[in-house]
């Protein structure tokens, strides 16, 4: 049986890949599955109707080796920056149970 920590990360494996594939390169996120993967998986991106320009800046921020792409890298470092921001808007939240073993 596998930890929900274990879980989260393999979550956040197999959803880059699960979109990766789609098209070209497997193992990076062009722009059309870049914008799929944050509207789908990540609702808060799209409850704001992101437009072409806020995406733009977005995949030019997450792009470092500017190649157009974005890899898995990059990939994780986009999702430490949105941990960090929830947890920064938790903070000051009661803290929930932890789950029973």
């Amino acid at each position: 049986m596998t930890s929900p920590l274990e879980q989260a990360l393999g979550t956040m494996v197999l959803t880059f890949h699960k979109y990766s594939e789609r098209e070209g390169d497997k193992f990076k996120l062009n722009k059309t599955e870049l914008k799929e993967l944050l509207t789908k998986e990540l609702p808060v991106f799209s409850s704001k109707q992101m437009n072409e320009a806020e995406f733009r800046k977005i995949m030019a921020n997450l792009d470092h080796n500017k190649d157009n792409e974005v890899d898995f890298q990059e990939y994780v470092c986009f999702l430490s920056c949105v941990a960090m921001g929830f947890n920064d808007f938790f903070k000051d939240c009661p803290k929930p149970p932890l789950p029973r073993k």
